[in-house]
């Protein structure tokens, strides 16, 4: 089973240029696709709908938004009905399965007087994947401040490890003929965009102290990074180029999986082949 995680940066590559078909054709073959950047009527490419688009490039996965952000960007009275555009900004998850629920997580945030700082989100998917239910996470967290990140690292392992007892998207569903429970499984996986380097104080707060000894083993409490406990988070690992700057690169991307899932990690690695985003896509597949 293989996810793919992948900052789009709005569709624009490291080129400059708006091109989201070599977006998708980097994802090719993966059966469960996490995308943060994601828009609808944004400005920075030309008000496209990148839902759609990534839709119908993926026509036989199932799919959801979560827009974090939500702007209104123009309004018309069209055969006498009010019609509003929005703006928006968000994570999507794609799957070759179906999406059972799905819930947007609103990550903590501070006003900010100099530098951008929008609504944040985790998109919440339970997936019917052949190894049972599972968790799917599409995140993106704020890009400014360690701060803010360690907030909203706080509040989504809250509800992550805490999944079952607050109860996902819907509980009680026997009042509501032919709708069956949803399940509320304990595997997951939190795909995204971190903002964060490796063994950073934000690093740290999601996959614990590592030990002298031991390293880092799987606990309930703390997410395990595929890509370290594969020894593929060398210490020239990257997953972001400035745009214009090879020269300036770092590690901002993740794979973290629920313990419960370290033995089926097979492999995970950076895909800094391509080019249509100044973000690279992770992956990671499970046994």
């Amino acid at each position: 089973m293989r996810f793919a995680s992948y900052n789009i940066q709005y569709g624009v590559g490291l080129d400059g240029k708006f091109n989201p078909e070599r977006i998708a054709r980097n994802l090719e073959g993966a059966d469960i696709i996490a995308l943060q950047e994601v828009t609808r009527g944004s400005p920075a490419n030309g008000g496209a709908d990148l839902v759609e688009i990534f839709a119908n490039h993926f026509p036989e996965h199932h799919y959801v938004f979560g827009p974090a952000c939500d702007l209104h960007a123009s309004s018309a009275l069209i055969k006498g009905r009010r019609v509003d555009k929005r703006h928006q900004i968000g994570n999507m998850i794609l799957s070759r399965w179906p999406i059972l629920t799905n819930r947007l997580l609103l990550l903590p945030r501070t006003r900010t007087f100099e530098k951008l700082n929008i609504q944040r989100g985790a998109t919440e998917a339970v997936i019917d994947t052949p190894i049972g239910p599972l968790r799917v996470y599409s995140v993106h967290l704020d890009h400014v401040s360690p701060d803010e990140r360690i907030a909203q690292i706080r509040f989504l392992k809250d509800r992550v490890i805490n999944f079952a007892a607050e109860g996902g998207a819907l509980t009680g569903a026997h009042e509501i003929p032919n709708l069956p429970q949803p399940p509320l499984p304990e595997d997951y996986i939190l795909l995204g965009d971190f903002n964060m380097q490796p063994e950073s104080p934000e690093y740290v707060e999601m996959v614990g102290t590592i030990d002298t000894y031991y390293g880092r083993t799987a606990r309930h409490d703390a997410p395990i990074d595929a890509l370290a406990r594969l020894g593929q988070l060398t210490p020239g690992c990257y997953s972001w180029e400035e745009t214009g700057r090879p020269d300036k690169r770092l590690h901002l991307d993740y794979g973290f999986l629920s313990g419960s899932l370290a033995h089926r990690l097979k492999a995970a690695h950076v895909d800094i082949h391509a080019v249509g985003s100044d973000h690279f896509p992770v992956w990671v597949e499970l046994d």
